[in-house]
């Protein structure tokens, strides 16, 4: 061959192999996750995450703070996917699943130092995974998945999070009773919940709303801005003087033409509010433009229209009201109205909203947040909408653990129990997995105010003895006490998922021993 080098990477490319590759991808994740660490639990921390542009979030919601948080290396972005996951899957506990991962990849750097191979750490994980799974499916309580529990539930995942001037537990009962006005039959339905968020008041303004709340103002100046027992036609077209498809040019030579013209262009403009009218149709919601003469005859007819209704608006308000959504004025028939007990506009700062509440056909509510500047609504939003997702999965997927840490101290006191059975160096990597979800509990009593060490000593001391033990946050510190005593609750899909996904995120990074990248 001539001894000649055989290359087979770009001469730009860069390449990381063995235990550098290891200890710069665990490295990352561990970075990832230690930035979201200190927002688990009651006591949690906020962050103020600031763009380029200046743009600020302040939250402490783990999926929020990734997805805001400018990440590169390939290995991190890892566990913003699991966070993703986590928050696609089950709405909550997505720093629960990141600072799992990270604690994963600390036990296996120390596995891999101590010479376990990548591959008997991933297969002591996955086993491990599975114990864990077992240990939720005991910790699941034999309770009715009624009111007072999806409260307990929803308020366990608000508190600690923004809520303003309002506590937890009234936004909760708040959260259970949307969740209950759009259940249809024996599950619920999340896409019939809608949160709006409107800054300009204190939080505890914030109401449900039996209806939707769309970001429209009337046509015209002097519609109504209440209709009881409305009448609704859903238009997807333009309501103004229709232009030809042909390239024409049209000769006008003298003034009885000109006027001919313009009276047929009225006239044309009148039929649509006249045909509206004639159908019944008290409320008007338009896809496309409506003309300002169409307007003021809509106007005058006492008929309230919106115009530049985008098409997720016009669908909701089709599904709330039972209306019928037609392509033209023409084709518009009584039987394509909807109804609603009332159409109301009302006014905000410069800002315009129209509720559409009672409609006829379904379930719809809104959530309406208020808060004192945008920053507040925001995280109040994002807090609702966790709070939302865990009633669901508590009702609809497997019921509800003991919170505060107890699920956690469950699971790893079954999988240390079980790792004795299994045989080789798999053992220490299943071993390594149970103190990796002591992390969980350690955290939150670090942020809680209490010593990590002795809170978990005396919560493994509890839970031997008691059988369930967590860590409940009071003043300044926290005890060790039973969670279910002072309804924190957890639904078991967001253990579930937690443990799947970070699992799945540290066996991959683990794996890898060969990075190459290109700068191109």
């Amino acid at each position: 061959m001539g001894g000649q080098p055989l290359f087979i990477l770009d001469e730009d490319a860069q390449r990381t192999q063995g235990d550098d590759a290891q200890s710069s991808n665990i490295a990352a994740g561990k970075a990832v996750t230690e930035s979201v660490r200190t927002t688990l639990g009651p006591r949690g921390m906020d962050k103020m995450l600031v763009s380029d542009s200046g743009d600020v979030v302040i939250t402490n919601d783990g999926a929020t703070i990734l997805d805001e948080m400018d990440i590169e290396h390939p290995a991190a972005q890892m566990i913003v996917e699991v966070a993703e996951t986590q928050e696609d899957e089950v709405g909550d506990g997505t720093t629960t699943a990141s600072v799992l991962a990270g604690q994963l990849l600390t036990q296996a750097e120390d596995l891999l130092e101590d010479d376990v191979h990548p591959t008997t750490i991933v297969e002591g994980y996955h086993e491990a995974a599975q114990l864990a799974q077992e240990a939720i499916d005991g910790e699941v309580l034999d309770v009715d998945i009624d009111d007072e529990t999806l409260t307990s539930v929803a308020e366990s995942s608000m508190t600690g999070k923004g809520t303003g001037d309002v506590e937890a537990g009234a936004l909760a009962e708040t959260v259970v009773a949307a969740v209950r006005q759009a259940t249809d039959g024996p599950g619920s339905t999340r896409d019939q919940i809608a949160i709006r968020s409107q800054a300009g008041s204190s939080s505890s303004a914030t109401e449900l709303v039996e209806g939707i709340i769309i970001e429209e103002e009337p046509v015209h100046g002097n519609m109504l801005s209440s209709v009881a027992d409305a009448t609704i036609a859903v238009i997807d077209a333009d309501l103004e003087v229709q232009e030809s498809n042909i390239d024409a040019e049209y000769n006008v030579s003298s003034v009885d033409q000109l006027n001919a013209a313009i009276e047929a262009e009225e006239e044309e403009l009148s039929s649509y509010a006249e045909a509206i009218a004639a159908v019944g149709a008290d409320v008007v919601f338009v896809s496309g433009d409506v003309d300002d003469r169409v307007g003021a005859q809509l106007s005058k007819e006492g008929i309230v229209a919106f115009d530049g209704v985008d098409s997720d608006e016009l669908q909701d308000v089709t599904h709330t009201t039972g209306a019928s959504r037609v392509g033209s004025v023409d084709t518009l028939e009584a039987e394509d109205l909807g109804e609603a007990e009332d159409v109301s506009v009302q006014k905000y700062g410069d800002e315009e909203l129209a509720f559409v509440q009672g409609g006829a056909s379904s379930e719809t509510v809104t959530i309406f947040a208020r808060g004192g500047t945008d920053h507040v609504t925001d995280e109040l939003e994002r807090a609702l909408n966790d709070a939302l997702d865990v009633v669901v999965a508590a009702l609809d997927k497997g019921g509800v653990v003991p919170g505060a840490g107890a699920s956690e101290i469950a699971i790893a006191d079954h999988i240390r129990s079980e790792a004795a059975s299994i045989e080789g160096r798999k053992q220490l990597a299943v071993e390594s997995f149970a103190d990796a979800v002591d992390v969980i509990p350690r955290t939150l009593a670090e942020n809680t105010g209490m010593d990590p060490i002795d809170a978990l000593v005396d919560l493994r001391a509890e839970h031997e003895s008691e059988g369930i033990a967590g860590i409940i946050s009071e003043g300044q510190t926290g005890v060790i006490d039973d969670p279910v005593d002072y309804g924190v609750l957890d639904p078991a899909a967001v253990k579930r998922e937690a443990v799947e996904s970070a699992t799945e995120a540290a066996t991959m990074i683990a794996r890898i021993d060969d990075v190459i990248s290109s700068d191109a």
